[in-house]
């Protein structure tokens, strides 16, 4: 029955029927006609997004298990049968499951455009109706991940200095989920997001917010009562009121209390002359071990200006810019169709539609290093073995998962991809186009496509 109010999260069975409806029409019809030989269709960037310079792919993993538990259930049925689908239709879809293979680049790989990321091989129907769910989940990661890791360079590199604090701003509950794994995999030191911290595995960081300040008298009595309360954890906001004010009071409060304090949070204001201040007052006091953290509306341009200054910041908390990417909101993946089987043999298929040509055939990418550097990337047909690393492995094979890997795995990928950048697109300022070109074995069967 249909609700107003329901909170719309989905289980992944029900992850069947988040699809555009045009799929379904689609499958329907190639089901009527006998139209379900083995298919081959590709997830690619066409354009990189405004902004950016290359992508961090991320998604693959929890993507691979909603695909293995899409289920159309009772309900499910019932309602497509309310669109009109025939039962034999239907009765095709109760027992779906998807038994196709997907070869795909592993989380942490740097993408550009043109290059396949993903690669699914089915039969037509079923790989027809994974489309909305791949793009639904690996373009929204992919987009996370790529933010995260221009913020992780910002910060010279200590990805341990950064910290996820988006979940208030991000775009829904699957959001703000998938924000605090992809931002791990991009080398993020942990997660205000507790929920995502006890799903993944990852450092729930806090600190506290000014509303317990102003819950109390007088900022001294607050600050005292934290510490008692959090003696472990005694990390003060000290920008309530007046910044370097707050800053002593937090001093006298660890000295009243006896409590070691463990650092202070400054979450507005000129940031660069507050944190050299702060530094200097908790010197003085014999506190250098105590940190400083910086928030409100940090993105990777403030922290690595802030950086070069030398400015005293241990740890940078992260949200909105992070959470929505909101310099760069979108990766713009589509899911073609490049080859089908027909009559025992393959033949590559392409769209020629103006600026959204598409290149025909199962491919696979061959990354080039030179001295440790990615120096050319060459798209080839998936049969080619070329010069350089195949950067698109085997995630599944016969709806059976093959690829997977933990957190720490896909995060050092992520270092080493990042590492492995040429200079000029880990550094500031205007940027090269990344060499990525077709070999002469897909260009030849790009042009056999169009002259046929």
């Amino acid at each position: 029955m249909a609700d107003a109010n329901d909170p719309g999260l989905l289980t992944p069975a029900e992850t069947s029927l988040l699809i555009d409806r045009y799929e379904i029409t689609m499958a329907a019809s190639y089901h009527r006609l006998g139209r379900n030989d083995p298919a081959v269709f590709e997830l690619f960037v066409r354009k990189l997004p405004p902004h950016r310079d290359w992508l961090v792919v991320c998604g693959l993993g929890p993507t691979l298990r909603l695909i293995t538990e899409m289920r159309f259930g009772p309900a499910e049925l019932e309602y497509l049968g309310t669109l009109g689908y025939n039962d034999e239709f239907l009765s095709y879809l109760e027992g779906f499951r998807f038994s196709g293979d997907i070869e795909a680049m592993p989380e942490g790989t740097i993408a550009f455009p043109d290059e396949p990321l993903i690669r699914v091989t089915a039969p037509l129907i079923d790989a027809q109706l994974l489309e909305t769910l791949l793009l639904n989940q690996i373009n929204f990661q992919t987009m996370i991940a790529t933010k995260a890791a221009r913020i992780v360079l910002a910060a010279d590199g200590k990805g341990e200095s950064v910290i996820d604090f988006s979940p208030r701003r991000d775009h829904g509950v699957d959001a703000a989920m998938k924000v605090a794994r992809a931002s791990a995999i991009a080398g993020l030191g942990g997660t205000s997001n507790v929920a995502a911290a006890m799903r993944y595995g990852l450092m729930p960081v806090g600190t506290m917010a000014h509303s317990y300040v102003l819950s109390f008298e007088s900022e001294e009595e607050a600050f005292e009562a934290f510490m008692r309360e959090n003696p472990d954890n005694s990390l003060l906001l000290v920008d309530t009121y007046d910044t370097i004010e707050g800053v002593r009071r937090a001093i006298e409060a660890s000295r009243r209390t006896e409590i070691p304090l463990t650092g202070i949070r400054i979450d507005s204001g000129d940031l660069a002359a507050l944190a050299r201040e702060a530094r200097r007052l908790l010197d003085e006091a014999g506190l250098k071990e105590a940190v400083i953290v910086a928030s409100g509306d940090l993105e990777e341009h403030r922290i690595a200006e802030l950086c070069r200054a030398g400015t005293p910041i241990d740890l940078w908390g992260v949200g909105t810019e992070l959470g929505t990417s909101r310099d760069s909101p979108v990766v713009n993946g589509v899911y073609k169709l490049v080859a089908e089987l027909r009559d025992g043999a393959w033949r590559g298929v392409a769209k020629r539609s103006e600026g959204k040509a598409t290149v025909p055939g199962a491919k696979q990418v061959f990354r080039r290093f030179e001295q440790s550097a990615m120096a050319e990337d060459v798209v080839g047909t998936a049969d080619q073995e070329l010069d350089g690393e195949p950067l698109l492995v085997s995630a599944m094979r016969e709806g059976e998962i093959l690829h997977t890997e933990t957190l720490d795995q896909m995060r050092e990928r992520t270092t080493r991809s990042i590492d492995s950048l040429p200079v000029a697109l880990r550094s500031p300022g205007e940027k090269p186009r990344y060499p990525v070109r077709n070999s002469e074995a897909l260009t030849e069967a790009a042009r056999a496509t169009t002259s046929g």
